[in-house]
């Protein structure tokens, strides 16, 4: 399944990528600089926008061998380099205090520990670094978290582990990380997130 999640992944994102998420990838790279980690990284969509912004330093970690290679072959080409892990959020293969920044976009839904990501994420970010998340989560409207609900199960089989109704902002919050803005799109499916972790 994850071979050809991989393989239609691009394609199926594609419409909404143009329509306005892309829009949304530049935003929140556009603030971010230093030693950078990308979790989740995929095929590698957020790649030209690092680009453009103070990265002296990217580092991406992928689960899945397909769309590692997918993201490889974006990256050729870009001016800045990027270092290329094959792992598990909930155990990153990195030191303590090693990044000024994390990023994750369109990934929490999938981990399989959420609460042990957040850890991760404070462990290997330094004092007073940021936390820049873009997910989709369980709405605040009742009647759509219920569909989310009834979807869950079926959309995770078809989409890699995805979860339609994980409230990831809980978990950020819960985590103790100092939640500086919450951005929401689509009664609240989709939610822009940027967090400082207080050690």
């Amino acid at each position: 399944m994850g071979k050809v999640f991989a393989f239609f992944y691009d394609k199926l994102m594609g419409p909404l990528e143009k329509k306005w998420i892309a829009r949304v990838r530049k935003k929140i790279v556009s603030g971010i600089e230093g030693n950078v980690l990308e979790i989740g990284a995929g095929t590698g969509a957020n790649f030209p926008y690092y680009s453009k912004v103070k990265v002296e330093r990217l580092v991406t970690l992928e689960p899945n061998p397909y769309m590692l290679e997918q993201a490889k072959r974006k990256a050729n080409g870009l001016k800045l380099p990027v270092e290329f892990h094959q792992g598990m959020a909930e155990t990153l293969p990195f030191n303590d205090d090693e990044f000024d920044t994390v990023v994750a976009t369109l990934v929490l839904c999938s981990v399989s520990d959420p609460q042990k990501v957040f850890q991760e994420m404070r462990r290997i970010c330094k004092q007073g670094g940021k936390i820049v998340l873009f997910e989709h989560v369980r709405t605040e409207s009742k009647s759509l978290a219920a569909l989310q609900d009834v979807l869950t199960p079926t959309w995770k089989r078809l989409c890699d582990g995805c979860h339609l109704n994980r409230d990831t902002g809980r978990y950020m919050k819960e985590s103790g990380i100092i939640m500086v803005k919450e951005k929401k799109y689509f009664k609240g499916i989709f939610v822009e997130y940027e967090g400082l972790n207080p050690k």
